[in-house]
């Protein structure tokens, strides 16, 4: 009983009613100007004469559907709150050439799914405006005695009729002839109410799951899409990856082996020299050459290193205890690996940890740190906490956006639970399988 007097107080209740209530005139209108733009154009493609003229409105009544879904959704989005608004379709792709045009738009899945939906619309807005009916009645009737008394609306001595009782079923029907009467109506009107949120909330559930099967992405073209994006992010990721390693390839490691390769010529220029020989300038030359050789051989092992740590080959436990030796800040790690996972989400599951630790060494200001690497449910999960001051989030300068990315074009997702002041608690889940 007390559900069923909360669910008439509720806003949910209300906002309901009134997207019945907005829903009704525009499910009308749309739909019956849709199907008789749809049902002319398909009546005059049967005829050769006028079969441009049958295409033409079928391609307006397509495009007409579009524009209904998009204000249904947004009616939608507005008015029924958590759970809305639902995604948009992919956006129209015209072809090439006028009979491409023409193709791609009577092709337009999307627009006759929309169709589909602002069709059903029409009995459904009806449905709609039946629920909205229970609570007009209801309304009405808790107001009898009110109007009885105050308004004079009551019956004259000797009339044959009494003060109408209104009711939301479409038969039978009650009169309240004296004041005491009215207090009847009052009670059907206080029942009405209390099942009106249900009523509409029924309606509602069944438009809502029209919008979702109709005016939402279809489940291949959300996968498309999301491939598509995916794609995107991994083509980016590569590309970004090709221009470090250009920009320290020149920057770093050719620039020492040419001062190498200038250092060893003017040796030889000494020694090709008829003078007497400079032991000293010659021994600073080779010394010179020497340490720029190292330090182009460390910079390139730093650039290996990056683009696939040689700890790897060994593993993810024992390279991710490599990396969690060479922190600043002492890091407990924990490994449960039963089923080693593919390379390429070795990899990305390595950079994830080497950037979230660096992350705690250089925002954090943490005392020590956690990671944690468990397998569950098919998943690879990475768990990296700190004690320190918390607030990390994405777009913030952390990197975090950057990951989310790279996990994201192997299907993962990554969790950032960082309140300010900490502690901070960051989760990466890859499949095993790239």
């Amino acid at each position: 009983m007390r559900a069923t007097i909360g669910a008439f107080l509720t806003r949910r209740a209300w906002r309901e009613a009134a997207y019945c209530l907005v829903g009704f005139p525009l499910g009308l209108a749309g739909g019956v100007v849709l199907a008789v733009l749809l049902a002319l154009g398909a009546g005059l493609t049967l005829s050769l004469v006028l079969a441009v003229i049958g295409v033409l409105l079928l391609i307006a009544g397509l495009r007409l559907a579009r524009a209904l879904g998009g204000v249904h959704r947004g009616l939608a989005a507005a008015l029924l709150g958590e759970g809305e608004p639902v995604p948009a379709p992919a956006p129209f792709r015209p072809g090439e050439g006028v009979a491409g045009r023409l193709d791609a738009r009577l092709r337009d899945g999307a627009g006759w799914r929309a169709a589909a939906y602002v069709l059903a619309k029409l009995p459904v807005g009806v449905l709609g405006a039946y629920a909205v009916l229970w609570w007009v009645t209801g309304l009405v009737n808790v107001t009898a005695p009110l109007r009885w008394a105050a308004f004079g609306q009551h019956p004259r001595p000797g009339a044959p009729q009494g003060m109408p009782v209104l009711t939301p079923v479409p038969f039978g029907g009650l009169e309240a002839v004296t004041f005491a009467g009215t207090w009847l109506a009052v009670l059907i009107g206080v029942g009405t109410l209390l099942c009106a949120p249900w009523v509409t909330r029924l309606v509602v559930a069944g438009d809502r799951w029209l919008i979702r099967a109709l005016l939402c992405p279809g489940r291949l073209a959300d996968r498309v899409r999301d491939l598509e994006e995916k794609r995107a992010l991994a083509v980016d990721d590569a590309a970004a990856l090709l221009r470090r390693v250009e920009r320290d390839l020149h920057d770093g490691a050719q620039v020492r082996l040419v001062a190498v390769a200038m250092g060893l010529d003017m040796v030889k220029e000494r020694l090709d020299d008829e003078r007497p020989l400079d032991v000293g300038r010659v021994r600073q030359l080779v010394e010179g050459a020497h340490q720029n050789a190292t330090r182009a051989l460390t910079e390139l092992r730093d650039l290996a290193r990056g683009i696939h740590p040689p700890a790897l080959d060994d593993g993810l436990p024992d390279a991710l205890a490599t990396l969690t030796a060479r922190g600043t800040v002492p890091v407990e790690l924990t490994v449960d690996l039963p089923v080693r996972p593919t390379p390429a989400i070795e990899t990305i599951a390595y950079f994830c940890a080497a950037e979230l630790l660096a992350n705690v060494i250089k925002h954090s200001h943490a005392r020590r740190a956690t990671l944690d690497v468990t397998q569950r449910d098919g998943l690879l999960r990475l768990r990296v906490g700190d004690d320190g001051r918390g607030g990390a989030a994405f777009g913030a300068g952390s990197g975090l956006t950057g990951l989310a990315q790279r996990v994201r074009t192997v299907d993962g997702r990554i969790d950032v639970r960082s309140p300010e002041g900490g502690p901070t608690a960051i989760t990466v889940e890859l499949p095993l399988h790239a």
